[in-house]
């Protein structure tokens, strides 16, 4: 028996259905390729400052001045991005991409952003290659104490808003423990897990709903998006067997930096502790390039994931250093991607359950102590060897966090008295 008609019109409600999410994939793209790449080329060359910055930034580009979205429209993207793991900063403006040109107005959108600080940071590692980071060079000590106050100030940031109760800061602090006793990428991932697992039982979603509803609708299917969920979690699960399997070089790549883009929630600077086991324990990066890149991708524009970038061209594929270098940018985008697409259209839902809530609230606070942990070691044990580089990291967390200058000019002024002082 056919299911009766809509009372409206005369069609079967499946089919009203249909038609409404076929209108919904239409309505939001509205726009060229070619001028979401403009928009976010320009962005990509001047935004420093960080994720926050960013968001601030991509307001006042497409909400201000070009009304591409509404303030509801762009609030309840923001908080999607937030609650993902991955660069939020980047899964919004991939988000804006796809609303505004589909598919490819997305990739252009990722592109255009993303591509200066890769080809600077590239650049760097070429020329690091070329001369070498000797561990007693100047320029180099002075970027690994600048690269103690910039994480010194992440860590202290992201305290005040992800573990400022008690229970949040036992999260933390049991999350600290973990990883400094367990040094591993898998106790990295289980502190998230436990984090979450607690955040679920223990803790209330104190913060309220996200407002703000997505009256344009967005341009994704279900079925695509669960395509999507479905290729994330497959490439989680089947890349370390791959990568067992094969020993091939570009395979272990992909594996790392997919896994480190998998699991960091809080933003661009989390994704420190996780690369520095991926690289550095594997014995693929020595530690003295590790962070003179990290303190290199504070003065470059865009996002900060683009650290893969430098990574990638330090462990040359088939003998390419930017072969290896796109490798591990697009890897590390790659699951952010795939869960801004899978997540649309279940938004809706997802964001207003206090159970969702409350895990993540959990897992972002077990993300400050595995910070925090990085903060000790490597950053501290390998930046502060002096106390002269003792003295450079502490005026640098001032100016950061006291001065409040910005971030790109702290890092270059940093390597600057280094190469002068020390």
């Amino acid at each position: 028996m056919n299911p009766p008609p809509d009372a409206t019109n005369g069609t079967p409600p499946e089919k009203t259905r249909m038609s409404k999410e076929s209108a919904a994939a239409t309505t939001a793209v509205r726009g060229s390729t070619g001028e979401v790449f403009g928009a976010f080329l320009l962005l990509g060359l001047t935004s420093f400052g960080g994720p926050v910055a960013h968001l601030g930034y991509f307001r006042d580009a497409f909400v201000v001045r070009r009304g591409w979205l509404t303030e509801s429209a762009y609030a309840d993207l923001v908080a999607l991005c937030q609650f993902l793991p991955g660069p939020a900063s980047s899964q919004v403006g991939m988000a804006i991409g796809l609303r505004r040109a589909g598919y490819a107005g997305m990739v252009a959108a990722w592109t255009a952003f993303t591509l200066p600080s890769a080809v600077l940071l590239v650049a760097f590692a070429l020329g690091v290659q070329a001369v070498g980071a000797q561990p007693g060079a100047g320029w180099l000590l002075g970027l690994k104490a600048a690269a103690v106050a910039v994480v010194a100030h992440a860590v202290v940031g992201m305290a005040r808003s992800l573990a400022s109760g008690k229970r949040q800061a036992a999260i933390a602090v049991a999350a600290l423990v973990l990883v400094l006793l367990l040094p591993s990428a898998l106790s990295q991932v289980a502190a998230i897990l436990v984090g979450g697992a607690l955040g679920l039982f223990w803790l209330r979603a104190t913060a309220p709903a996200p407002d703000g509803a997505d009256e344009d609708g967005v341009p994704v299917g279900r079925a695509t998006a669960l395509v999507c969920l479905g290729v994330f979690a497959v490439l989680l699960a089947g890349m370390p067997v791959l990568a067992a399997l094969t020993a091939h070089p570009a395979a272990g790549l992909v594996d790392g930096f997919y896994r480190a883009g998998s699991l960091v929630f809080g933003g661009g600077h989390v994704v420190l502790p996780l690369l520095e086991t991926e690289v550095v324990g594997s014995g693929a990066v020595d530690h003295e390039s590790f962070l003179a890149g990290y303190g290199a991708a504070q003065a470059v524009p865009g996002p900060l994931f683009t650290f893969s970038a430098y990574l990638g061209a330090l462990m040359p594929v088939a003998g390419s250093s930017p072969l290896g270098a796109a490798i591990a940018l697009v890897s590390i985008f790659l699951p952010s991607a795939l869960l801004v697409v899978g997540a649309l259209p279940f938004w809706e839902r997802l964001r207003t359950a206090p159970r969702a809530r409350s895990a993540v609230a959990g897992a972002g606070a077990a993300v400050v102590g595995i910070l925090a942990a990085a903060l000790y070691d490597p950053v501290f044990v390998q930046g502060v060897v002096s106390p002269g580089t003792m003295a450079v990291a502490a005026v640098a967390f001032v100016a950061l966090a006291v001065w409040r200058l910005p971030a790109w000019a702290v890092v270059l002024a940093s390597s600057a008295a280094g190469f002068l002082l020390l």
